[in-house]
């Protein structure tokens, strides 16, 4: 699917997040041991830096594909930018659930929720909203609602679905046009993207440690199914095809 996406998507990322119920543990020793045992599986993850509430550890931003790991408050957070393939981000999203819960005595009991977003960027210096509502809604029932002459300021759909009948394995779909006030006042279009954000996520604790592999094994197979087989032919080839044709 990766090589697909090159002449369709300015960038192209996949992102974990493990959300838990009790604050992470942030001392010194805990969080280097971490990251240097994270250092070690991948070398390009050289840069530690610390902000408010957040320890990050991340390769080189100046190039096209790199990969970034985080840690804050209750919140585990990793990411692959730009990979050659989707099994050089599962690589790293799985090392991560791996090494947590020994290093920071994560207990199955504590998640809250494991998702795994597929994001989608593609730059448009144009009225982005005006590119998403020709690209998705402009032959649906929305279209009704304008007048020849009316302008689109905000056109960012979003659905969320159950994928079980638990409840527990959802996904959803969201267009984030990022479209500031000015632009609209002025006319003056920034080249910002457009990002598609496709989540899969699983609700409520694990059954064990071994448990955080298994479900990231299900999310990852929900993630690709769904992005080939409809987001990617029914949302972002549209998008693109409405940035192509503006003028």
């Amino acid at each position: 699917m990766v090589n697909d996406l090159d002449t369709l998507v300015t960038d192209f990322y996949v992102n974990q997040k493990l959300s838990l119920k009790m604050d992470l543990p942030d001392s010194r020793e805990t969080v280097l041991d971490l990251f240097g045992r994270l250092r070690r599986e991948f070398p390009e993850l050289s840069n530690f830096r610390r902000f408010e509430n957040e320890f990050a550890l991340d390769s080189d931003e100046s190039r096209r594909a790199y990969n970034w790991f985080s840690l804050r408050g209750t919140q585990l957070r990793s990411g692959s930018v730009n990979p050659d393939d989707l099994g050089d981000a599962y690589r790293l999203h799985r090392k991560v659930l791996d090494l947590a819960p020994w290093f920071l005595s994560i207990s199955p009991l504590d998640v809250e929720h494991l998702e795994l977003v597929f994001g989608f960027d593609m730059e448009a210096q144009m009225n982005r909203d005006e590119v998403v509502f020709n690209a998705l809604l402009a032959d649906s029932p929305f279209a009704d609602l304008l007048d020849t002459n009316d302008e689109i300021m905000d056109a960012q759909p979003t659905i969320g679905i159950n994928l079980e009948p638990s409840s527990q394995v959802q996904a959803f779909l969201e267009v984030k046009t990022r479209t500031t006030a000015r632009e609209r006042s002025t006319g003056n279009w920034n080249r910002e993207p457009i990002s598609i954000y496709l989540t899969v996520r699983h609700l409520g604790a694990m059954e064990s440690v071994e448990d955080f592999s298994n479900r990231f094994a299900a999310l990852a197979g929900h993630a690709e199914r769904i992005a080939e087989q409809r987001v990617v032919p029914n949302i972002v080839m549209p998008i693109r095809h409405a940035i192509l044709a503006s003028p």
